[in-house]
């Protein structure tokens, strides 16, 4: 057993004293100090969109050409509104208008290309948002200006599309008229409630569907370890016999953990158990402001490393597999990097799902990652000691307002229409905070400075690079995934000290992880899962696209495979618990509701 292992009883003694660890050094350190422009823009424009819309305004003023064109390209689409309308009018059929109207779910009613009225209204709103968008072109901003600017000049256009009022949405129009006016009255009841109740944001789903430990989170097992940052979930088993390796699943810590044990048929971890596996998985406490010291190394020593130890005790097992998402999985990799630099050859083989590890290209996150929005982010955390939970979520929300928000004023506030029995959006919907000092280090080192991709990131005194550890690795991208694109995740498979297994499926950052058998599922990969790596990767993900092969399965049905195989012979399952660790509660345990 390694000095690590020993250390464990060290560890909790430091847990219990307030959960500190390692990050009593910054406890009593001095708050950063900021200027007062950016507490200020902190508190009215964190996302710096404001700002960012209006340099660009000045850039376009300066570019009388620019303007030029884009008023040009304005005249050019409103002059053909009339004829167009015309022959809508005459001949009753569709008439080619705007290309963005093509695919656009908004305006799937009929009366959008069939009634002239509707089909002039559309095709000037069209015309204008572009309009603003070709001038947001023409300002000659940098990269990230642009881009906050055409964000916003997006959402305030999305904000302002006819569908979102009853007047000019025939789909609204329609159904008060088939009710008689009582959808209007329901949807106006839900808007007051929603006022009054959620500041204003439209309620989404129906949360009473759903019960935690019944049929959400409802996979049976203990709470078999817990500390002032963690519990330790153990499943019980479903087959006689289990592969000697067991396996410890890290969520993200920006949500529940339970995106990853869903629902019975909708869990991932139902399914690891269900295939033979000893499953583990980590629930993080939600922190609140006593917790604002916590930081990065903490997650490490008291989350981790904490969890490793138990589930080697409680098994017995030399070695253990780890599973972690999105955070959770940059987590699992820097924890596996830094016990192989330690030579601490406790993790067998490494599986990542929607995770980034070099942080070149994050996606839209990069409109949210730059200098000064992080300035502005480390403000708030400051003044609370975490980052709400809700500011979170409703950063994320505004990213895809059209489904996540507006959508939800035209079937909530319009239509009248009760909200959804969803899943995904109950998980969604509990967000949690996150520790001031833990946050920052990860937003500023890895999506600021993408410093672990270089090798420079620092953990528990260590610097960190991936090449240390030289296990077997599987990741995981999702087709259309916005948080980490699937390129970006394939990077990270090149960081490694031997060649892993890439794997592209269906689905986008949350349904890459929920991705049970079924005829919509297909994953992509290069040769057998149970077989070694085929040979080294490529250098981009466009190359090992053009070489991978696409099959009418799952992801889960891949990894179960290459998991087998590397999980050691068949055996009885071990206890549930042991003397060390015993059961303390059923799961989902008491984390997972604070």
């Amino acid at each position: 057993m390694t000095d690590k292992t020993r250390n464990s009883g060290n560890r909790e003694k430091t847990a219990s004293a307030g959960t500190s660890g390692r990050s009593g050094k910054t406890a009593g350190a001095a708050k950063p100090k900021f200027p007062m422009k950016t507490r200020i823009a902190a508190e009215l424009d964190p996302a710096g969109w404001l700002g960012s819309t209006a340099k660009a305004a000045v850039g376009a003023a300066r570019n009388p050409v620019g303007v030029a064109s884009a008023v040009e390209n304005l005249a050019t689409r409103l002059a053909k509104v009339p004829t167009d309308t015309a022959r809508v009018a005459l001949s009753g059929k569709n008439v080619e208008g705007a290309p963005e109207l093509q695919g656009d779910r908004r305006f799937s009613d009929k009366a959008w290309r069939e009634n002239p009225v509707y089909f002039s209204l559309v095709q000037s709103y069209f015309a204008a948002r572009a309009f603003a968008l070709d001038l947001v072109d023409a300002s000659g901003a940098d990269k990230i200006t642009a881009a906050k600017a055409r964000q916003f000049t997006e959402l305030f256009w999305d904000a302002a599309a006819p569908t979102n009022t009853p007047v000019t949405n025939p789909k609204v129009l329609a159904r008060a008229f088939e009710t008689g006016g009582k959808s209007l009255v329901r949807g106006a009841g839900y808007a007051v409630s929603d006022l009054l109740k959620r500041k204003g944001r439209p309620l989404r789903v129906d949360n009473d569907a759903f019960t935690l430990g019944e049929n959400m989170a409802a996979t049976p097992g203990q709470v078999v370890f817990r500390n002032e940052l963690i519990e330790l979930i153990q499943y019980a088993p479903q087959t006689d016999e289990v592969h000697a390796v067991p396996m410890l699943a890290s969520p993200p810590w920006i949500n529940k953990y339970y995106i990853m044990d869903l629902g019975p048929g909708r869990s991932f971890l139902e399914w690891a158990v269900q295939h033979g596996r000893t499953v583990f998985v980590i629930s993080y406490r939600n922190p609140d402001a006593s917790m604002k010291s916590v930081t990065f190394d903490d997650y490490v020593e008291l989350g981790i490393d904490a969890a490793v130890d138990a589930v080697q005790e409680i098994t017995g097992a030399p070695t253990v597999d780890l599973v972690g998402l999105c955070l959770g999985g940059a987590l699992a990799s820097i924890a596996a990097a830094l016990f192989a630099g330690r030579g601490d050859t406790r993790i067998g083989s490494l599986t990542l799902i929607n995770t980034l590890l070099d942080y070149t290209d994050p996606g839209e996150m990069a409109n949210m990652t730059d200098p000064d929005t992080l300035d502005k982010v480390e403000v708030l955390m400051v003044k609370k000691g975490y980052l709400p939970g809700a500011d979170m979520a409703t950063t994320f929300d505004l990213m895809r307002a059209n489904d996540l928000i507006f959508g939800y004023w035209v079937s909530r506030w319009m239509l009248g229409e009760a909200p959804p029995a969803f899943d995904l959006l109950v998980w969604n919907e509990d967000s949690t905070r996150m520790p001031a000092a833990m946050h920052t280090k990860y937003l500023r080192d890895l999506y600021g400075a993408n410093l672990l991709a270089q090798e420079k990131f620092e953990i528990c005194g260590r610097p960190i690079s991936l090449r240390d550890f030289t296990g077997d690795v599987y990741i995981v991208g999702a087709e259309t995934d916005h948080i980490v694109p699937w390129e970006s995740s394939y990077k990270g498979a090149r960081l490694f000290g031997k060649d892993a297994r890439y794997v592209l499926s269906n689905g986008g950052h949350i349904a890459g992880i929920v991705n049970p058998p079924g005829k919509k599922s297909w994953s992509k990969a290069v040769g057998a899962p149970e077989g070694e790596q085929a040979g080294a990767l490529p250098a981009t993900g466009a190359e090992w696209d053009g070489k991978a092969t696409r099959r009418d399965r799952s992801w889960w049905e891949d990894w179960a495979k290459w998991g087998s195989a590397r999980a050691g012979a068949l055996q009885a399952p071990p206890s549930m618990g042991s003397e060390t660790h015993p059961p303390l509660v059923a799961a989902p345990g008491t984390y997972v509701r604070s």
